[in-house]
């Protein structure tokens, strides 16, 4: 007795034996058809893969700052206002930003700065014999909640520093690689900056994933903003304000509130929009994610068309090798096969090829990458603007996907043509 499964198996592998049988009777046809599938699958990963990369390196250029940050600052004013001038020049006060935590509902963070030498000034700071020049900032705890670190040992500052206005500072550790020597004790000696001393407290490496922001972000040393402004005799006057919304709430519609407050506080005319400087954060990284996802859908638009045209050189060719086989269809429909298996073996026969190009390309666009990613970790030199490129399996099987449409798509025309002609007919070409 037969055993159908054990023939329906013998029909399957005679069937892939005939489709390779075709594909091979012209190797060198075969090839360029197939060619033209791998490259628009290839160039679909690599364009694909390459826009990823420039999305982390963007990403990476924002920091490890919360994405819902605001940062502002105060400038001459643009429009008189009840009595004062045009140009006027004014500052955020300590009672302002206390205002702020009570009538900003929108503001889940705020943490005033100030900064020694203005905004990216340097000072001269000493240890012994040793020197360096780094940023001396005025902070208070909160501002930790915008821009995290890794403390490495000791502490940040904290209100109590805060309150009692002590001489104690948090510092990077490029400083600590400038002013110590390896394996010297950090916690608990004294570095002098504007010929005051600080005792060092505590320790901190940047979370940031770019080395150059990094090594900035550590070329810094930290002090209680009310032991800043105590020193450097700034009063109750802070540099800028660092801010973040609560994640309910868009940054932007946060930033309003607060120049709205600020105004009103400040005597700055409403409509004077360059009254204060900011960055938006969020709204830069809104923009630029945009402008990334425009990017990967013009490339997954050119790798399909690419694709899709390599797709049509396999119909021409299958539609070739239809023609060269009228008389086998001709005899196979005289002896009984109906049209659908007719078709449905040509179909496979495009699938097959497009689908063995496809994949091999998508390997190859995949290895390119990962090779691509390796050197440049290897190499400890990342982008600011491009790094880890790669796909993520949803993109590989998206490619799959768009291969066995174009296999399919490309054999249905070749198909109806085989089974248009009428078996006598068939039987008739030479």
């Amino acid at each position: 007795m037969n055993d159908p499964f054990l023939s329906l198996k013998q029909m399957d592998r005679d069937q892939w034996q005939e489709i390779a049988a075709v594909l091979g009777r012209n190797k060198l046809r075969t090839f360029l058809t197939g060619f033209g599938v791998f490259w628009g699958i290839f160039m679909l990963v690599i364009m694909m893969g390459s826009g990823q990369g420039l999305q982390n390196g963007a990403e990476a250029g924002f920091g490890n700052s919360v994405k819902n940050s605001v940062f502002l600052w105060t400038r001459p004013t643009t429009l008189p206002y009840k009595g004062f001038k045009q140009g006027r020049v004014f500052q955020i006060h300590n009672d302002d930003v206390e205002a702020l935590r009570q009538q900003v509902a929108s503001l889940e963070v705020v943490a005033p700065r100030a900064q020694a030498g203005g905004y990216r000034g340097k000072d001269n700071v000493t240890r012994g014999v040793k020197t360096g020049a780094f940023n001396l900032y005025g902070d208070t705890p909160d501002y930790l909640k915008i821009e995290p670190t890794n403390i490495v040992e000791g502490r940040s500052i904290n209100w109590r520093d805060m309150e009692e206005k002590r001489k104690v500072c948090f510092i990077g550790d490029q400083v600590r690689q400038t002013l110590y020597e390896e394996g010297e004790e950090v916690i608990g000696s004294y570095i002098t900056a504007q010929g005051i001393n600080y005792k060092v407290v505590g320790l901190y490496r940047s979370m940031n994933s770019n080395p150059n922001q990094a090594e900035e972000q550590e070329k810094a040393i930290i002090i209680p903003l009310s032991t800043f402004q105590q020193a450097y005799n700034w009063g109750d006057i802070v540099g800028w304000l660092s801010m973040a919304s609560r994640p309910d709430v868009p940054a932007t519609e946060m930033e309003q509130e607060v120049r709205a407050v600020l105004k009103q506080r400040l005597t700055i005319h409403p409509d004077d929009q360059r009254a204060f400087g900011s960055w938006n954060k969020e709204e830069e990284f809104i923009r630029m994610r945009g402008l990334l996802n425009g990017i990967q859908i013009l490339s997954l638009i050119v790798g399909t068309l690419t694709l899709l045209a390599g797709a049509i050189g396999v119909s021409n060719i299958m539609l070739v090798i239809v023609k060269e086989r009228t008389k086998e269809f001709g005899v196979r429909r005289a002896i009984g096969a109906e049209p659908f298996t007719v078709m449905k073996q040509v179909v496979l026969e495009s699938l097959a090829l497009t689908l063995a190009a496809g994949i091999l390309g998508i390997i190859l666009g995949v290895w390119s990458l990962e090779g691509v990613a390796g050197l440049m970790n290897q190499s400890a030199e990342q982008s600011d603007f491009f790094r880890n490129p790669g796909v993520e399996l949803p993109i590989v099987l998206m490619a799959l996907g768009i291969l066995t449409f174009s296999g399919i798509l490309a054999g249905l025309i070749p198909a109806r043509r085989a089974v248009s002609i009428k078996p006598v007919d068939a039987l008739r070409f030479e």
